[in-house]
């Protein structure tokens, strides 16, 4: 039996409103973290720090991807009634990985110090 056809699983009560919460949560850990960094050291924020920090929001979307998609089709007539909400899940994290990647792009194309 699929993980994603039990009803009654907590996983699938959990993991979609999970993936749904985790890709705004990133992306704005990613605004705010660099903005502050960048206020006291613009040099840091675009170095290493900048992409690495990117490329940690985009692995949080990813993972919050892979959270909801075992949930985005349902497996038969038991199937939880959430579905929906892995859907879109799905969505948002396709969304905020273009937020991210083109911030991240940002961070290694313009130099930090003239921002």
């Amino acid at each position: 039996m699929n993980r994603a056809a039990s009803p009654a699983s907590r996983g699938a009560r959990i993991r979609p409103w999970l993936a749904l919460s985790l890709p705004p949560i990133a992306w704005y850990a990613f605004e705010v973290g660099l903005a502050s960094v960048l206020k006291t050291s613009c040099a840091l924020a675009g170095g290493w720090l900048g992409i690495a920090w990117g490329g940690a929001s985009l692995l949080a979307c990813l993972i919050a991807a892979a959270l909801a998609w075992p949930y985005a089709w349902p497996a038969g007539e038991r199937t939880a009634a959430r579905p929906w909400i892995a859907r879109i899940a799905l969505l948002l994290s396709g969304i905020f990985v273009l937020a991210i990647g083109f911030q991240t792009l940002g961070v290694m194309i313009v130099p930090a110090c003239v921002r």
